[in-house]
C-alpha cells in the first residue's frame, strides 16, 4: 500500500500549516485542502482511525496516561514508539474490517488501479525530510549542528554554497543539493553507522551547558575561601573649615 495522493485533506494544525508541508506538496503535485475550522465533522474517518489507535494501541503501551490516573513514568522512547505504531498499522491493514467485509490490504489490492508514485525515491526522500537549510562547502566538509560532513563528492564544490537536508530523527548524515540537483549524501565521519538525532544532540548539549554552570558554581564558594581577606584604608575625615576666596 503506497502511492501520492491527489488530495490532501488537513485541519490548522501547524504542522499541516507550514511552508515545509506546502513546498513538499506543490513538488509533488498535491492540492491541499483545509477543513473548516470548528467542524470536527468533516474529519470523521481519520479521527476514528485516531480512536482506534488510542484505544488499542496506545492503552496498552508502558507509560499510559489514563483519564484520572497517576502520571506513570515514561518508559518509551520515540523510536520504540515508532515501532510500535509501525507494527499497528501494519496488523490493521491485514485484519478484516467490519465495515467493508475484507481486509484494508485486500481492498486495496482489489480495486486494481495502480497509485502514483514519485519519480524516484531520492526525491521522495529529499522532500520529506526538513526545510532545506544553506551552507557552504569547506575544504573539509560542510559544518552543521557542530558536526562535520564528508564526501569525494563534494571535492568540486568547495567554497561554493549548497543546500542540505536532514531527518530530525538522524542527522548521522544529510543530503546535499546544488539548487534542486541532488549531489550526494553526505556522512557525519565521527559517527559512521550509529543513529543520532537532533533531539539527542540538543539535549546533550542542554546537560553539559548545565553541567558548566553547575561546576562554575560550586567552585565560586572554594575561591572565596582562599581569598585573603581585604583590609580597607581608613577613610579620611573632611575638613569642616570652610575656605573662602579672598576680596581683592
Amino acid at each position: 500500500m503506497c502511492g501520492l495522493p491527489d488530495v490532501l485533506y488537513i485541519d490548522h494544525g501547524s504542522d499541516f500549516t507550514s511552508h515545509h508541508l506546502e513546498y513538499t506538496a506543490i513538488a509533488l503535485k498535491i492540492r491541499l485542502i483545509f477543513s473548516t475550522v470548528g467542524r470536527p465533522q468533516g474529519r470523521g474517518k481519520i479521527e476514528r482511525f485516531f480512536g482506534t489507535v488510542n484505544t488499542e494501541l496506545l492503552a496498552t503501551l508502558p507509560g499510559h496516561l489514563a483519564p484520572g490516573a497517576k502520571a506513570p513514568q515514561p518508559s518509551l522512547d520515540l523510536p520504540a514508539l515508532d515501532q510500535a505504531i509501525a507494527g499497528f498499522i501494519a496488523t490493521y491493514n491485514e485484519r478484516t474490517h467490519r465495515e467493508i467485509g475484507t481486509s484494508p490490504k485486500r481492498a486495496w489490492i482489489g480495486d486494481g488501479w495502480l497509485p502514483r508514485m514519485p519519480e524516484s525515491l531520492d526525491e521522495l526522500d529529499g522532500l520529506l525530510l526538513t526545510v532545506p537549510k544553506h551552507r557552504t562547502v569547506q575544504r573539509d566538509g560542510i559544518h552543521f549542528q557542530g558536526h562535520r560532513y564528508r564526501s569525494s563528492t563534494l571535492a568540486p564544490f568547495v567554497g561554493r554554497p549548497v543546500t542540505i537536508r536532514y531527518d530530525p530523527r538522524d542527522v548521522s548524515e544529510i543530503r546535499v543539493y546544488d539548487h534542486d540537483t541532488f549531489v550526494c549524501v553526505a556522512i557525519d565521519e565521527a559517527h559512521p553507522n550509529e543513529r543520532l538525532s537532533l533531539r539527542e544532540i540538543e539535549t546533550a548539549r542542554r546537560a553539559r551547558r548545565q553541567q558548566l554552570r553547575k561546576d562554575i558554581n560550586d567552585r565560586i564558594p572554594r575561591i572565596a575561601d582562599r581569598e585573603e581577606p581585604r583590609t580597607t584604608a581608613p577613610v579620611a575625615r573632611r575638613s569642616k573649615l570652610r575656605t573662602y576666596e579672598e576680596d581683592e
